[in-house]
């Protein structure tokens, strides 16, 4: 059966194509669906290269814009690893100056006297210094673990070095302690000379002698034995001549006898060693002397154990 085409679709365009300076004229018919055809091709085309064209564009864009990320990041992360090499360069030499703190540690510790929290490693083996292990790129773990041992590191040597404080405070204490007490016990000689009479009983048991006595010319100086306060000091009529007394504290006091010249007064405070008066042979003497007692809590005892 054959399509009858309806009125509308056997209507024509006629083309003509006129020559500038005369010739013969042509005609060109085209149907009106050829030329919808056409239209609708035409635009369709159109439309297609529209589309490629927009979609190479944006490909185009798209790849300059990958690429350009692609190359920051690439900045980025070139920086962050120059960064991260820096970072374990310095975690190292952190590392390299706690040894050093660790050595110092070691040798207070030995001065100090305080033991280690941990027993130190053999003496045989830390002698040796053979190395070795992988080769292993620094990363940020492994910088971090670094970092986080030598912040332990860190602690125990803080640690360490308040009891090491804590042992020389309380060692310079007593030290003190003992200068104190040292500067008031008598320790020294309160002359120059030779020992003429000794302690306790003399001239065939006749005698008990309560001191030492030392001779030598007169005007030898006399020393105090320890730092103190001086109680008497001027003529003493009991036997001892020109006398000074000198408590020390802590129940000692000293005596020195028979002196030329007293050169200190009652109540004054004396250093050890410092001159107190001068020899001479006053009261009940025999020439040119110092008598010298020590009296510990009330009881008069050997100054030999005193006199070094």
């Amino acid at each position: 059966m054959v399509r009858q085409l309806k009125p509308e679709d056997r209507r024509e365009y006629t083309i003509k194509i006129i020559p500038h300076q005369g010739g013969n004229v042509h005609s060109i018919r085209v149907p009106i669906r050829l030329f919808k055809y056409g239209l609708a091709s035409l635009a369709a085309g159109a439309l297609l290269f529209f589309g490629a064209t927009s979609f190479a564009t944006y490909s185009a864009f798209s790849a300059a814009e990958d690429k350009s990320e692609i190359h920051d990041l690439q900045q980025v992360n070139s920086m962050q690893q120059e960064q991260l090499s820096q970072l374990a360069k310095k975690a190292n030499t952190l590392q390299d100056q706690m040894d050093q703190i660790h050595q110092i540690e070691k040798e207070l510790q030995q001065i100090s006297g305080t033991v280690p929290d941990e027993p130190e490693a053999d003496a045989s083996v830390a002698a040796h210094d053979g190395t070795g292990g992988p080769w292993v790129k620094p990363d940020v773990k492994n910088v971090r673990m670094a970092l986080d041992n030598i912040e332990r590191r860190l602690e125990k040597s803080r640690a360490n070095l308040e009891t090491i404080r804590s042992a020389l405070a309380q060692q310079q204490e007593i030290a003190a302690m003992h200068q104190r007490l040292s500067a008031v016990t008598p320790s020294i000689w309160p002359s120059s000379g030779d020992v003429s009479s000794l302690f306790g009983l003399r001239w065939g048991g006749s005698d008990f002698h309560p001191g030492i006595d030392i001779a030598n010319d007169y005007g030898t100086p006399i020393y105090a034995a320890a730092d103190g306060v001086v109680t008497e000091a001027g003529w003493n009529s009991g036997g001892y001549g020109n006398m000074v007394d000198i408590d020390h504290g802590n129940g000692i006091w000293t005596r020195y006898g028979h002196a030329q010249e007293v050169v200190v007064t009652a109540g004054q405070t004396v250093k050890k060693g410092q001159v107190i008066a001068y020899m001479g042979s006053t009261g009940f003497s025999t020439g040119p002397h110092v008598h010298y007692e020590v009296h510990v809590n009330g009881e008069v005892v050997d100054p030999s154990s005193y006199m070094f």
